[in-house]
C-alpha cells in the first residue's frame, strides 16, 4: 500500500503540484495523522530522473523483502532494467503494465488501453426548451434565439392551438462538453451526452410527451436517427420542420408548414394525434 508522503512524492517527481485541502468538508472522513520526513538535501535533477530512481528504489525494496535472507538480488542488465522502469512509471500514470520486452520496445501503439482506435469526437450545438415541461423543442444552431424567433415559435403553436402557460426558457447543449478527452465511439457518446442533459432536465421537471425540431443538422439528423414520425433514441414521437428563421422570412415555407400543424391541438389536449 502506498504511503501519503510516497505518494506525494510519486507525483514531486513526476513535476505534479500536490493540492490539500485547508478545511474538512462535512460528514468527510478526517485524514490520516502521518510524520513528514524532510528529504535530504541533493543536487536538483529533472523530474523524469527523479521518478525512475523512486521506481527503481520501490522494485528492489519490494524484491529484497520476497528473497530468502541468505539470497543476494541478482543484478539486472540495463536494458532490462530500463524497460522494467518505463513499464512501471506507465502503470503509476494509469496505464496497463506492459512486460519487460514491450516496455523496451520504442514503438509507441496507436490504440488505447481497450484495444480500440481513437476518434474524432461529433461536434454540435443545439438549443434546447419544453413548453410547459411537456413538448421538447430543439434548434440546431449555437446562437441562442432572438426575441424576434422567440415569438414566431409561440406564434406557430397558439395557431396549430398549442396553448403552454408560459414560455420555455431556453438552453445550449454543446457537444463535446470537454475539448481534448480521447474519444472510442463518437456517435454513442454523444448520444449517451443527450441522454444525460436531459435527464438532469428531467429531474427539474421536464416530462417530454414530443418532440418538435425546427431546423436541419446532418450531425443531429445522425445522432437522432429518427425514422416515420418517431425518435427512438429519446422513446418521443417527433416533428420535423424549417429553421425558424426561414420561416420569418420566408411566405413559402409558412405555407407549407400550415397543414401539418392540424393534429397539434388533439396532441396537445392529450388526444392520440400524429404530428
Amino acid at each position: 500500500m502506498t504511503t501519503e508522503p510516497q505518494r506525494l512524492q510519486y507525483l514531486e517527481a513526476m513535476g505534479l503540484t500536490a493540492w490539500v485541502a485547508r478545511f474538512r468538508l462535512p460528514n468527510a472522513r478526517p485524514s490520516e495523522a502521518c510524520e513528514w520526513v524532510s528529504p535530504p538535501k541533493a543536487t536538483p535533477r529533472a523530474p523524469g530522473e527523479r521518478l525512475h530512481a523512486l521506481l527503481d528504489e520501490a522494485a528492489r525494496a519490494r524484491d529484497t523483502a520476497a528473497m530468502p535472507p541468505d539470497e543476494t538480488p541478482p543484478m539486472e542488465p540495463p536494458a532490462a532494467r530500463s524497460g522494467a522502469v518505463r513499464g512501471k512509471a506507465r502503470a503509476l500514470l494509469g496505464e496497463v503494465a506492459l512486460t519487460s520486452a514491450e516496455a523496451a520496445s520504442p514503438q509507441v501503439s496507436s490504440v488505447d488501453s481497450a484495444g480500440e482506435p481513437s476518434g474524432e469526437a461529433l461536434r454540435f450545438t443545439l438549443q434546447v426548451g419544453c413548453f410547459d415541461g411537456r413538448w421538447l423543442v430543439v434548434l440546431p444552431q449555437p446562437r441562442p434565439l432572438p426575441a424576434t424567433e422567440q415569438h414566431l415559435l409561440i406564434n406557430v403553436l397558439r395557431a396549430a392551438g398549442v396553448m403552454p402557460e408560459q414560455a420555455p426558457g431556453f438552453e445550449t447543449f454543446r457537444w463535446p462538453q470537454v475539448e481534448g478527452l480521447p474519444v472510442q465511439a463518437p456517435l454513442e457518446e454523444a448520444r449517451e451526452g443527450l441522454q444525460a442533459f436531459l435527464a438532469g432536465c428531467r429531474r427539474r421537471g421536464w416530462a417530454p410527451e414530443r418532440l418538435l425540431i425546427f431546423g436541419h443538422d446532418t450531425t443531429l439528423t445522425t445522432l437522432l436517427a429518427c425514422e416515420g414520425g418517431y425518435c427512438p433514441l429519446l422513446d418521443l414521437p417527433v416533428w420535423e420542420g424549417p429553421a425558424l428563421d426561414k420561416l420569418a422570412t420566408s411566405a413559402a415555407a409558412k405555407r407549407a408548414l400550415w397543414p401539418r400543424l392540424a393534429g397539434w391541438r388533439e396532441a396537445w389536449q392529450g388526444a392520440s394525434g400524429d404530428a
